[in-house]
């Protein structure tokens, strides 16, 4: 699990750049939704790739040059919770 900061940096970049394409609420807009609902029965193991290396031949980027597999894997496990919009 990243640290407390870290975290708070994920939180932040999930809402702000991920919230640009998948919407700001991530209801979705140019990228689908990433809400439980729409996420529900999709593995965690897939939608951390699909954070981390990305999906080609769509505009999903990868994000592997700012995440680790391991917060990929935190950010997939948050939005398949419902992801916060701030941590305490």
């Amino acid at each position: 699990m990243p640290a407390d900061d870290r975290r708070q940096a994920l939180v932040r970049m999930v809402r702000q750049d991920c919230g640009s394409c998948h919407g700001m609420r991530l209801t979705g807009g140019l990228g689908p939704p990433l809400t439980p609902a729409a996420l529900a029965g999709k593995p965690l193991s897939s939608m951390a790739a699909t954070i981390h290396a990305g999906r080609p031949g769509t505009p999903m980027p990868g994000w592997r040059a700012m995440l680790s597999a391991d917060e990929a894997a935190w950010i997939a496990e948050r939005l398949a919770d419902g992801f916060p919009e701030e941590l305490r």
